[in-house]
């Protein structure tokens, strides 16, 4: 049944709507301002940056009924941006933009290389919040609002996107830029197109490769080889596994470089020879109960696999040993059930969250979210603010930052070589 509402009520919400995107905007200017005080990129941001403090400074002058100095303000504010676990690199090297950008995993891998991030955008309120309470910035939202393209200044190295996967319209055409009109792909290459950065990096579910028959990929290597001017090698699958973190994540990389910087060839990281296995990221001490499975709960999973294996289907809950590599983290579905372990530290069984049944005795849980981001590799100062829901969503959806920083290392490494 459909909710009735009035326009009266519409209107209210539009209005909600946008003031909560004014204000998100005002955060996101004000913090990649500050982030950037030191450099050429701060004139970008810096109008409306200063209008804003200025809101902020009258604001807590009449509040606290304080004389305050604009710049004894902005020293506090720069302390607050500047104190958080993953700064800006002082000395950094090189700058890059975080599309999609999610809870950073992309950012940590580039400045654990020494780059600098000139420009976020992450639509997401709950990955918001956990972006800034670790970098210190607040991502701009909708990247496909021509304002939020506008705030993303010109002067930087390396564009990185995790960019959803969706199909283009493309019959009887060429499958060029104006074919994916309408979805993510175009907005990213749309900012490709108008910022020419020196490099690109786009990661997607392995699934791209064969999505739509193919034509999806294709569509976009020749936007990027043909349209936008940019020597891509052959996407390649990778597998966090080989990077360090023990998680079977397979994901397709696409790589670029400017025609221009005359790169005809490149190399993907090799995978290491050490693996990892689940035993190095479980927590070190007994977790809450509320990670323990129910009775009746693990009875509904047992029953379902059951169901699904007399009809010759591997579908259902798997248990990670300590000796053994966990399966994809994702969102929704059978994500966390297809990575439970055995967990016998449980002291005391009583319930701390509603459930059917009794606490199961035989130490089945559900990995924590900590144990997610170790997956992912996050480090642990990795700062969660939000609720387990958000924050297995959150790291479900993130990259897997060694993969990550492991061809972002052969990226850098070519275009240094060219600057």
């Amino acid at each position: 049944m459909k909710e009735n509402i009035s326009i009266e009520e519409f209107d209210n919400k539009k209005f909600k709507m946008r003031f909560v995107e004014q204000e998100d905007n005002k955060k996101a200017v004000l913090t990649h301002y500050l982030h950037n005080y030191d450099n050429g990129v701060k004139k970008h941001f810096e109008k409306e940056a200063k209008e804003y403090l200025k809101e902020i400074i009258e604001y807590k002058n009449d509040e606290e009924k304080l004389n305050l100095v604009s710049d004894v303000a902005l020293q506090q504010l720069l302390f607050e941006v500047e104190t958080v676990p993953f700064p800006t690199p002082k000395n950094y090297t090189f700058k890059f933009i975080d599309l999609f950008a999610g809870i950073g995993g992309f950012r940590m891998a580039m400045q654990n290389l020494g780059g600098k991030c000139v420009f976020t955008s992450e639509w997401d309120e709950n990955a918001k919040k956990t972006y800034r309470a670790n970098y210190g910035e607040t991502p701009f939202g909708d990247i496909t609002k021509e304002r939020t393209k506008n705030y993303i200044p010109d002067d930087f190295d390396v564009l990185c996107a995790g960019f959803p996967c969706q199909a283009f319209s493309i019959a009887g055409k060429r499958g060029g830029f104006e074919d994916t009109r309408g979805t993510l792909f175009f907005d990213v290459a749309e900012v490709i197109k108008n910022r020419k950065p020196k490099a690109i990096f786009l990661e997607n579910v392995k699934g791209l490769r064969n999505h739509n028959g193919g034509k999806t990929l294709a569509t976009i290597l020749n936007v990027l080889r043909n349209d936008l001017g940019y020597f891509v090698p052959e996407p390649q699958i990778v597998n966090a596994k080989n990077f360090g973190v023990p998680q079977n994540r397979e994901r397709i990389y696409i790589v670029g470089f400017r025609n221009d910087l005359n790169i005809d060839s490149f190399s993907y990281p090799e995978p290491l020879e050490e693996k990892v296995f689940f035993g190095k990221v479980k927590e070190e001490n007994v977790v809450p109960t509320k990670y323990y499975l129910s009775t009746q709960y693990l009875r509904t999973l047992i029953s379902h696999k059951e169901r699904h294996a007399s009809k010759g289907n591997g579908f259902g809950y798997e248990i990670i040993k300590d000796d053994e590599i966990s399966n994809a983290i994702v969102v929704g579905g059978m994500g966390r059930e297809r990575n439970l372990v055995i967990d016998n530290r449980i002291t005391d069984y009583t319930p701390t969250t509603h459930i059917k049944g009794e606490v199961n005795r035989e130490g089945i849980r559900k990995m924590t979210p900590r144990e997610w981001a170790r997956l992912q590799g996050f480090p642990d100062n990795f700062i969660i603010p939000v609720a387990d829901a958000s924050a297995y969503k959150q790291f479900g959806n993130s990259v897997a930052v060694p993969a990550i920083q492991a061809t972002a290392e052969k990226i850098i490494d070519l275009i240094k070589a060219r600057l």
